[in-house]
């Protein structure tokens, strides 16, 4: 079995876009760990399957996969590249994209710029919405580890977010504590853990430990999860330059019970052929 791809990245968060309009998806999650494989696949932090919108009020279909294999609901990076990819590809030529997610109706829109600008949808701060082992909602929450209690907020995306305040992110023990936290039983369904460093009102540094594929260069839904968090603390202005390890993306929220945009780039690596 043959299978044609498009890699991509947003700010080095890299990507296999698979064409489904052209070709039928059946690979098995064993396979995409396989394909996901730095040293003997592809290699990418996940996989982006897009085809034909099965909704009338949709232009296109778009699932996630993790490079473990699982699939997830929320990418910002993603989707600012199948927005690209598919206006170079001539599939939509529209300033204004309707993607079909398992979560929902995602808006892409095509600045004059070249940069994709990306409605990721209201936040959820609940806990059973999260979803987060907690009695009530609260305006940060605590856990332990290695006895050392941490705290953190709670935000979804679409996908489960902590986030963490450090004073220097080039510091913060990402790698452990992110594993950490991502294995507690407070978060049934794992989380996604930010480390933010505040530099001013409308500047933060962020790194994040995603769920299912470890730190990455760049985390879109991590990137607006830390914006909300701060400015629920009342720390960010409305909007907040975001500097993640592959670059700076730009998010603005005007607050609860309103969504949240996104704005970056996406950029083209190079067409491939693999054989399963």
């Amino acid at each position: 079995m043959e299978l044609n791809f498009t890699k991509m990245h947003g700010l080095g968060n890299d990507f296999a876009v698979i064409d489904c309009f052209q070709q039928e998806f059946t690979l098995t999650p064993e396979q995409i760990r396989s394909l996901g494989d730095r040293h003997f696949g592809i290699g990418f932090d996940q996989m982006l399957v897009v085809g034909p919108a099965r909704n009338n009020n949709a232009d296109v279909s778009y699932r996630i996969y993790n490079n473990d294999g699982g699939e997830v609901a929320q990418c910002g990076n993603g989707a600012r590249c199948i927005a690209a990819w598919l206006y170079k590809r001539g599939i939509v030529r529209k300033e204004e994209i309707t993607a079909e997610t398992s979560q929902g109706l995602l808006k892409l829109y095509h600045l004059a710029d070249g940069r994709i600008r990306v409605n990721m949808g209201i936040p959820r701060l609940e806990p059973a919405d999260i979803p987060l082992q907690a009695a009530r909602r609260e305006p940060c929450y605590r856990i332990k580890i290695n006895n050392q209690e941490i705290i953190f907020s709670a935000v979804s995306m679409g996908n489960p977010h902590a986030v963490l305040y450090v004073s220097d992110v080039d510091k913060a023990p990402v790698q452990e504590l992110g594993a950490k936290i991502q294995q507690s039983p407070m978060f049934p369904e794992g989380v996604n853990v930010g480390f933010m460093q505040i530099m001013d009102s409308g500047h933060i540094r962020l790194r994040v430990y995603e769920r299912g594929t470890g730190e990455t260069l760049a985390c879109g839904s991590g990137a607006c999860a830390a914006v909300v968090a701060g400015r629920l603390d009342s720390k960010l202005a409305e909007e907040t330059d975001v500097a993640l390890p592959g670059g700076h993306l730009l998010v603005s929220w005007q607050g609860e019970g309103e969504p949240v945009w996104i704005t970056g780039s996406a950029t083209f690596v190079y067409e491939g052929r693999t054989v399963l």
